[in-house]
């Protein structure tokens, strides 16, 4: 895994706990955590690092609060289960396109009803006769709506 240095825009918590994931084999080393997540920032966010008063990280957890809630504001606006409505897939889009893209979306919502993620992607499927199949198929799952493509 690598991990892109935080340059201030996006969710701070998302990289701090990439971050995390990364150095596993350290998590219990406060010094090496503190020492080495500065190398994973850039631009604003390593500008706000070298601001910092001297002696002010006293922990690895109160250094990830303080970034944390100084970048708050940077968190884009996370998209809700509603969101998936509008998404449509596209006149000459292929199924696998469509799916690529509204997967990347749903991903990102937190805690998202499978029900709700399976009933928003037949809705956007284009009229046709795929679309007809799988209103008549009654479909319960998102496996047997990939099965269902697979099959088509």
């Amino acid at each position: 895994m690598t991990l892109t240095p935080y340059k201030g825009i996006r969710d701070p918590k998302v990289h701090v706990t990439k971050f995390e994931s990364m150095m596993f084999l350290n998590s219990d080393s406060d010094p090496i955590l503190c020492r080495s997540f500065p190398t994973f920032l850039d631009g604003v966010a390593l500008l706000w690092f070298s601001n910092l008063p001297v002696g002010s990280i006293t922990s690895f957890d109160e250094f990830a609060k303080m970034f944390i809630n100084h970048f708050a504001a940077s968190k884009i606006y996370a998209r809700g289960s509603d969101y998936l409505s509008t998404i449509k897939q596209g006149q000459h889009e292929s199924m696998m396109d469509y799916m690529t893209r509204f997967t990347t979306v749903a991903i990102e919502i937190p805690d998202l009803n499978l029900e709700v993620q399976l009933h928003a992607i037949k809705s956007g499927l284009r009229p046709g006769k795929f679309q007809e199949a799988i209103a008549v198929a009654k479909l319960e799952t998102l496996e047997e709506f990939r099965d269902s493509h697979r099959r088509n």
